[in-house]
């Protein structure tokens, strides 16, 4: 992950066109008038062997005859011939290049490219691509058809054909861009570095992604969350069918499609995902608005029946909520609206409503407290003024600490003075009711996939695992030569984790099968034992409720000649025997695993049972899990709603099913063996859940300890006892989320000086996107250290440090906060020094720090650790101190 020498890219000096032409709508002539016509203002020289200029500029015949090395080169010439050139241009000293050219399916091509940039840091965009423009500066590094108009949103697309329409498409809205990319093959600039880079830009307002394919999934995720927590991202993302979903070796594995593994990974990042370009668009505007809906109830007001109808089957379409309007809320607007009114939400005004009825509408429904934001919708009617109406709801609006305002005037030509109205006042506004529902609906989504991102997870100890017995599973079942384990030891896992099974013996033979029921007691389930098959329905072995001994034998029997019949390869390793469990008003469910190709190993939650596949209820997730974001993957399925109680059944316990379901996200992290897991059925009722079936995949691993990983999960591996030079003996462990409150409480027991030097301003409020940003960290990227005296999830916190790597891994900045009353005891440099022995262990090549001029003591332990100082000239109140890092300081690494 890198932004290294992307200033190159969209901050360019000097631009050379590698390829360019006088031949008429040739790319190499498009690219040369865009560069020549848009504006730039550094020096633009043409390179091409037979040409001596270029639209009436000097042309070169070579790299070398360059008069200095260009920032930026566009390459435009036949693929067998880029590398070559990338070597030139690196040669040279240019940092950076767009290569257009297709044709690099030929081996080794494209390897032979990034080879050539390698040694000289040159970074490329592309190959296969439109190529670049930032019009703030007059760049059009392209072959679009036109130079879009300045603005503050930032387009990526993989895609140069849709890259193109959407300019198109903008420029007759007026819509401007502060970047366009079109990152084409991706070969090494990708969507993870730019959004490092539009992240971290001040005139980029939102970031919009085209994408079709990703490449490095932990790279996207790490850059994802961080550039959603500072700015909307909204992606499209191509391919949604479940075409591509394959087949696997568990339940989990066909149901968790391609597309619902990405949009987990969307959802998970704090973006926001539309299906449409035009939606991709609409969504911009409407996050511009700044309305945030604490929930998805919906009140509709109309003066047309129809309208509000059609927004209303919007709403149920998209999985909102109509508000249930309160008595008093009915009441007051019986009070004032003619008798003949809808008398129910959508609150139908009646045809002839003037202004001033929808201002006092909405007073009265803004002020119920059932419902999160109200759609305002107006039909153009002869007896009544639309403008009057719009000018009365923007009176409503304008009174600020209400729920937000959504507005549809439908028609054209009637409605366009009401819209220009909703525009200049900044209240969005939709040609039509689905638009304004869809908008509504995204501004709800975006809401809770933002909480998400910021939750802070409850402060609960964690549930130990016998890390040892699941590890002798693993590793006999791989001895073996296995790759899925026995059902009895499937169990056993997930007994080592805390999650409840129904007890399974092994039998080799009807008889023993017969005598092993006899000890458990009847009745008993009969199941097939063997490795080679996934659904041991499908092949009839399975049979229940089975009640004497007589029973047993006579049903092993037949189901061995049952299986060997219809499954004739399967190697049979016997049967296993369990007790029948009784819990008639339970509900089936699943949970499990499966590794996707490009995220790696991600969850899976749903209705259970045999017909599993058919009903296709589930949702998917990232690990690592907490409970916060277990819920979250439970609601989004149909069977949450069976699970929280109807009529005489009563709910089950969520909670177990959510405990579940983050046993499983932790027993992922610690296992890269497992690659694929089924627990199918797990029963839930009011008493909790338990196992009934467990299959588990599993193969050796292969890579870096928990690399597959696309979110970088608790380093769980730095826990240890630390002692100052004095002997005074702390616990050091990497930060939680659910830290937040412990932290607050360090930070409100601290002296208002002391929170003055650390965060070079007075603090009187520590609010939660404040804190939720010191604990959430990701730890691909960053590293907070806290320490306490006790252990467990009450423990107060006596100081932190962390450690922020910039995104080319190479330099990070401290933070050191050590509480009021623990200061002088070596607490300090115990933390100092600890984070420097991560960042040798992590390779950084140096740490720097800002610290007050003022803050003297800060400024001595640096001075102590080795750091060297300097005064910035934008602000001689700082002092700069910076280490240079080296293999040396990495002592007191964990075992």
């Amino acid at each position: 992950m890198t932004i290294r020498n992307l200033d190159a890219l969209f901050r360019p000096k000097s631009v050379a066109l590698i390829g360019a032409s006088n031949q008429e709508r040739s790319v190499g002539a498009v690219i040369a008038r865009n560069l020549f016509s848009a504006g730039f203002e550094g020096p633009v020289m043409p390179v091409n062997p037979h040409e001596t200029a270029i639209r009436s500029t000097i042309g070169y015949r070579s790299v070398a005859d360059l008069p200095m090395a260009p920032d930026l080169a566009v390459v435009a010439i036949p693929a067998r011939g880029v590398p070559a050139m990338i070597g030139e241009l690196g040669a040279k000293g240019c940092r950076a290049a767009v290569v257009i050219s297709a044709g690099f399916h030929e081996a080794g091509l494209r390897q032979a490219m990034l080879d050539a940039a390698r040694p000289h840091l040159l970074r490329i965009v592309g190959p296969n691509c439109i190529g670049l423009m930032v019009p703030r500066i007059g760049l059009n590094a392209s072959f679009a058809h036109l130079t879009p108009k300045a603005g503050d949103l930032a387009f990526v697309s993989q895609s140069g054909a849709v890259a193109t329409s959407v300019l198109d498409w903008a420029a007759v809205r007026d819509i401007g861009f502060s970047h366009v990319v079109s990152v084409g093959d991706m070969a090494d600039v990708d969507f993870g570095d730019l959004l490092d880079y539009l992240a971290l830009d001040g005139r980029t307002r939102a970031i919009l992604l085209y994408v079709e394919s990703l490449t490095n999934a932990r790279k996207f995720m790490t850059a994802a969350r961080i550039a959603a927590r500072t700015k909307p991202v909204v992606v499209i993302k191509a391919g949604r069918s479940e075409a591509g979903a394959r087949a696997a070796a568990t339940h989990t594995g066909g149901l968790a499609g391609a597309d619902a593994v990405y949009d987990a990974a969307f959802r998970r990042a704090g973006m926001l995902r539309v299906k449409s370009l035009r939606e991709l668009f609409e969504a911009v505007g409407t996050l511009a608005s700044g309305l945030r809906p604490k929930g998805e109830r919906l009140t509709i007001v109309t003066n047309g029946g129809g309208a509000g109808v059609l927004a209303t089957d919007m709403l149920a379409e998209c999985g909102g909520t109509l508000a249930a309007l309160s008595p008093e809320t009915m009441a007051r607007l019986d009070a004032m609206l003619p008798s003949n009114w809808s008398r129910a939400n959508p609150v139908d005004l009646l045809g002839d409503a003037p202004g001033g009825l929808y201002a006092r509408a909405l007073e009265v429904l803004l002020d119920d407290p059932n419902q999160d934001a109200v759609l305002v919708l107006n039909c153009p009617q002869a007896v009544a003024d639309g403008l009057e109406a719009a000018e009365a709801t923007v009176k409503v609006a304008e009174v600020k600490g209400r729920a937000p305002i959504l507005t549809s005037w439908l028609g054209e030509r009637a409605a366009r003075a009401s819209r220009r109205l909703f525009a200049t006042r900044g209240i969005p506004t939709y040609q039509t009711p689905d638009e304004a529902v869809r908008a509504f609906m995204q501004l709800v989504d975006y809401r809770r996939n933002q909480d998400l991102l910021m939750q802070t997870p409850p402060a609960t100890a964690q549930v130990p695992a016998d890390l040892a017995a699941a590890r002798a599973l693993i590793d006999a079942a791989l001895a073996r030569g296995q790759t899925v384990l026995t059902e009895p030891d499937a169990k056993a896992l997930l007994s080592a984790y805390g999650i409840p099974v129904v007890a399974t013996r092994i039998a080799a033979n009807p008889q023993e099968a017969s005598s092993i029921a006899a000890e458990i007691g009847f009745p008993v389930a009969l199941k097939i034992l063997s490795k080679d098959i996934t659904h041991k329905s499908d092949v009839g072995g399975v049979q229940l409720e089975l009640a004497t001994a007589e029973a047993v034998r006579e049903a092993a029997a037949q189901m061995l000649r049952r299986v060997a019949d219809r499954a004739p390869d399967a190697a049979i390793e016997g049967l296993t025997v369990q007790a029948m469990v009784r819990r008639p008003r339970a509900l089936e469910l699943i949970a499990g695993a499966h590794t996707d190709e490009l995220f790696g190993p991600v969850l899976l939650f749903g209705q259970g049972g045999t017909a599993v596949e058919v009903i296709a209820d589930r949702a998917i997730g990232l690990p690592p899990l907490n409970l916060p974001l277990a819920h979250e993957m439970i609601a989004r399925t149909r069977v949450c709603r069976l699970l929280k109680g109807y009529r005489d059944q009563p709910a089950a316990d969520i909670e177990a099913v959510a405990g579940t379901l983050v046993r499983l996200s932790q027993m992922l992290a610690d296992f890269d063996e497992i690659v694929g897991l089924d627990i199918n059925p797990l029963l839930a009722d009011a008493k909790g859940v338990i196992a009934l079936d467990a299959r588990v995949v599993v193969a050796p691993a292969t890579a870096k300890r928990r690399a597959r990983l696309a979110i970088h999960p608790y380093p769980d591996e730095l826990v240890r006892r630390v002692s100052t030079r004095a002997g005074a003996s702390f616990r050091l462990r990497p930060i939680r989320p659910e830290d937040e409150p412990a932290l607050v409480d360090m930070l409100e027991r601290c002296d208002p000086n002391d929170v003055r030097l650390r965060f070079f301003a007075p603090i009187k409020h520590i609010g939660h996107a404040f804190a939720a940003r010191l604990t959430q960290i990701d730890y691909a990227r960053e590293m907070a250290f806290v320490a306490t005296r006790e252990e467990g999830p009450d423990a107060p916190i006596l100081g932190a440090a962390r450690l922020i790597a910039d995104p080319d891994d190479e330099v990070a900045e401290f933070g050191i906060m050590v509480r009021s009353d623990q200061k002088g005891n070596g607490l300090g440099y115990l933390l100092m020094t600890e984070i420097l022995a991560h960042a040798a262990r992590r390779g950084l090549r140096q740490v720097y720090g800002e610290v007050l001029a003022e803050n003297v003591t800060m400024l001595a332990m640096a001075r102590e650790l080795g750091f060297v100082q300097r005064v910035p000239k934008e602000d001689p109140s700082l002092r700069r101190v910076e280490i240079a890092i080296t293999p040396q300081m990495a002592t007191g690494a964990p075992a």
